[in-house]
C-alpha cells in the first residue's frame, strides 16, 4: 500500500501546480495582454471612479433613466439568481401583474416582457430595444429632451445579435443612461 502512496501523493501535488496554480496564472496573463478591459470586469471609469460595469445591471430609478430587468437577486452580485418559481407559481403570477401594472402606469402603452420578467442572472445588464423605447417617452418629458432624441440616443446604443445569428438585439441600459446624462447633465442639487 505505501508502495502506491507515494506515486499518489506526487501526482496529486503536481495536479494541484498544474491545475490549481499554472493554468490559472497564464490564462490570467494571456487575458491581460489580449483583452485587459474584458478580464478586469469591462468596469466604466468616470472621472476616476468605476460607475459600475457593462456586463451587470445596476438599478436605475427615476423618471430620467432608462429601467433595468427586473431583479430577483435586488440587483446585487453575491446572490444572485432567478427568484425559482416555476410558471403554475400563484407568487410569481402577482409579481409580473404587480410589474406590469407599475411599467405600464409609468411608461403608458403594454409592458414587454423582460419588463415584467426577471433574468435568469438578476444581473443582465440589457433589455430589449421596444422596453427601452417604450420607456422613451417618460425619459424625454422627464429631461425635457425631444422624443427623437431619446429614440435615437437608445437606437446608438442597441446591439445587434452577436455575429448576426445569435441572441436577440439589445440595449445596454448603463450605456444608454450615461449618453443621457452627457445629453442633458443633472444639476448637483436637482441629482439629490
Amino acid at each position: 500500500m505505501l508502495t502506491q502512496f507515494r506515486p499518489a501523493l506526487v501526482l496529486l501535488a503536481g495536479m494541484t501546480l498544474l491545475t490549481g496554480l499554472a493554468y490559472p496564472l497564464a490564462i490570467t496573463a494571456i487575458a491581460q495582454a489580449l483583452v485587459p478591459a474584458a478580464a478586469n470586469g469591462s468596469l466604466i471609469v468616470k472621472d476616476g471612479t468605476v460607475i459600475g460595469s457593462r456586463l451587470i445591471a445596476q438599478d436605475f430609478a427615476g423618471e430620467r433613466y432608462l429601467h433595468p430587468r427586473p431583479s430577483a437577486a435586488a440587483f446585487s452580485a453575491m446572490p444572485s439568481g432567478a427568484s425559482n418559481l416555476g410558471p403554475s407559481s400563484a407568487a410569481l403570477r402577482r409579481e409580473v401583474a404587480a410589474r406590469r401594472s407599475a411599467w405600464e402606469a409609468a411608461n403608458g402603452g403594454t409592458a414587454p416582457m423582460d419588463a415584467v420578467t426577471a433574468s435568469g442572472s438578476g444581473l443582465d445588464p440589457q433589455i430589449s430595444p421596444a422596453n427601452a423605447h417604450g420607456q422613451a417617452a417618460r425619459i424625454a418629458a422627464a429631461r425635457g429632451l425631444p422624443l427623437a432624441e431619446v429614440n435615437r440616443i437608445i437606437a446608438a446604443h442597441t446591439e445587434s445579435r452577436w455575429l448576426g445569428l445569435y441572441g436577440e438585439p439589445r440595449v445596454n441600459v448603463l450605456l444608454a443612461n450615461l449618453a443621457l446624462d452627457a445629453a442633458t447633465p443633472v444639476a448637483p442639487a436637482a441629482a439629490n
